[in-house]
């Protein structure tokens, strides 16, 4: 036992020490101490091979406050290299704890890594994944929350009870089995349901009391199909996407895309008895559905009544609802003045990059594209070959501003950029699927969005005074997105399809954002802990 606490004790030094010096040290620490193994599910009622977090599936909850730093020890227990990615965590300044490989090396079977995250001026509701090996179908996913600071107001009285949902499509086949269909170049077949919080129908409840007022924090962590949420008998109050406050405007149901985290609030104010919760997809035939129970306590009624029902494949109803999310300018930020004195409608554009996504064969295997180029990892990971200066793994400039006239084609596609620039994205969405973009290390401003071809007329009819920002946009069929980005986090940065077959065929690429100042005023030091691998194996960071 002595040996056990003295060994925690030893394992708490080293972690502290490294990250003393780069994160502030008057802010508080958490740690946290995970080990993945895979292990039996049953979550459609058959027996699967998932990934476990301590035993748990979906993964332990991180709660958090404002700046708090997290120091996450991951065990390695599976028989392959595993690399756990923090969805909408921005890693000021730090990009090589993002935890995808283009920024970090795997952690190897039987090792571990000590992930040092700070929540820097940051609040909301996240989630984490696995980023490997089509890991993500196989669970080891879990909530992520960063609470505001006590002395920074929230726009809505503290809620009586607060959960987080973690919905889904799902496959009853091994993760394994699917990664080898994608390998062998086919597509996935439709899933098979739908899971709330790794539970299958009525696997999840959630117990009120009449009168009180709840939070939902709930987030798409599937692997393609944007879902429909409601609740039986019951209004929804939105209140925060993905670290910003929203205007509070109630909906009967809302549309959560993949990769995207809502948080709304709704008031126990209907008879005593059991409602259903259902989820649904969008967009698809067939549709699925799946339900949980929202049981008021002391009830002894059961569930009754048709489950309600929701939107199918009405394009312009979901439309309409995302461009009535807006900001909340009223609202305090995770510090006093978060955007310092400027408004984003207010600042002068400097350059324009559209994306565009393509599918094609190339050696007689489906591949998925960015502006004409599919995605190929290199043997070693971008951020740390640039921090070596190892030529040959990347070149910036493989990846064009704009969607070039050529056929699609392979490459390991980095898009340079320069700090401080403010950037306009046009997502343009040529096929007849709804689409999920997501960008690590920073929150957008969704401007707008609408059908057809984006020109440069369409900047006629942008929200420039209270557009919500977030991490991760929708693009509608045959239409467009728009976002405004504020390039004022240096780092590799992955831009991404939340399509999860797409992104592990192709569909992303790294974003450079880059000073020639080297200072850690503008960016972190590799982490003193860092693993090396490929061609920077045997090569020093820092002394610990």
């Amino acid at each position: 036992m002595l040996l056990k606490l003295a060994g925690l004790a030893a394992w708490l030094l080293c972690a502290i020490s490294l990250v003393f010096g780069i994160v502030s040290a008057e802010d508080p620490y958490r740690f946290f101490d995970w080990n993945v193994t895979y292990g039996d599910i049953y979550p459609l009622g058959v027996r699967q091979q998932g990934i476990l977090i301590n035993g748990q599936f979906p993964g332990p909850e991180i709660y958090s406050v404002t700046n708090d730093n997290l120091i996450i020890n991951v065990h390695n227990s599976l028989p392959e290299p595993f690399l756990l990615s923090w969805n909408g965590v921005q890693q000021r300044k730090n990009s090589y704890q993002d935890g995808v490989y283009g920024t970090t090396c795997p952690i190897p079977p039987g090792k571990n890594f000590t992930y040092t995250l700070q929540m820097k001026d940051q609040i909301g509701s996240f989630f984490y994944f696995p980023s490997l090996a089509f890991h993500k179908a196989a669970g080891g996913f879990g909530g992520l929350r960063i609470l505001s600071r006590p002395k920074i107001p929230v726009p809505f009285p503290e809620p009586d009870g607060d959960y987080t949902l973690l919905i889904g499509d799902w496959y009853k086949y091994n993760h394994k089995v699917l990664r080898t269909m994608l390998d062998r170049g086919h597509r996935l077949p439709f899933p098979n349901g739908i899971l709330i919080n790794g539970r299958g129908p009525n696997g999840t409840s959630f117990t009120v009391e009449q009168g009180k007022t709840y939070r939902l924090r709930i987030s798409n962590v599937g692997l393609e199909h944007s879902l429909n949420f409601r609740i039986q008998g019951h209004k929804m109050k939105l209140v925060e996407v993905e670290g910003t406050h929203t205007v509070q405007t109630p909906y009967s149901e809302l549309d959560i895309h993949v990769g995207q985290s809502y948080s709304v609030l709704f008031t126990a104010d209907q008879s005593a008895r059991n409602y259903y919760i259902a989820v649904s997809t969008r967009f698809s035939r067939p549709v699925l559905t799946t339900t949980a129970i929202l049981r008021y306590q002391n009830s002894n009624l059961p569930v009754s009544g048709p489950i309600p029902g929701g939107p199918t494949t009405e394009i312009d109803w979901s439309l309409n609802q995302a461009r009535s999310i807006r900001t909340n300018l009223t609202a305090s930020g995770p510090r006093p003045n978060p955007q310092g004195s400027y408004h984003y409608g207010q600042i002068n554009i400097t350059r324009t990059i559209k994306l565009e996504s393509s599918a094609a064969i190339i050696d007689r295997k489906q591949r998925y594209a960015v502006n004409r180029v599919s995605f190929i990892p290199a043997d070693t990971p971008l951020k740390i070959a640039d921090y070596f200066k190892i030529d040959g793994v990347f070149r910036v400039g493989s990846i064009a501003d704009k969607p070039p006239r050529k056929k699609m084609y392979l490459d390991t596609s980095v898009m340079g950029a320069d700090y401080r620039a403010f950037v306009e994205i046009v997502f343009q969405n040529r096929e007849n699927i709804v689409q999920s973009w997501h960008i690590d290390g920073y929150s957008f401003w969704v401007v707008g969005m609408d059908g057809g071809v984006w020109k440069p007329a369409s900047r006629k009819q942008y929200n420039l005074a209270d557009a919500v920002s977030r991490c991760t946009t929708q693009v509608y069929p045959k239409s467009w997105t728009a976002i405004y980005m504020a390039l004022d986090n240096v780092g590799m940065w992955n831009v991404r399809t939340e399509f999860w077959a797409r992104q592990y065929l192709g569909q992303q690429f790294y974003l450079r954002v880059y000073t020639p100042v080297s200072s850690v005023r503008d960016e972190y030091p590799i982490p003193r802990n860092a693993l090396l691998c490929g061609r920077a194996a045997g090569r020093e960071t820092r002394p610990l």
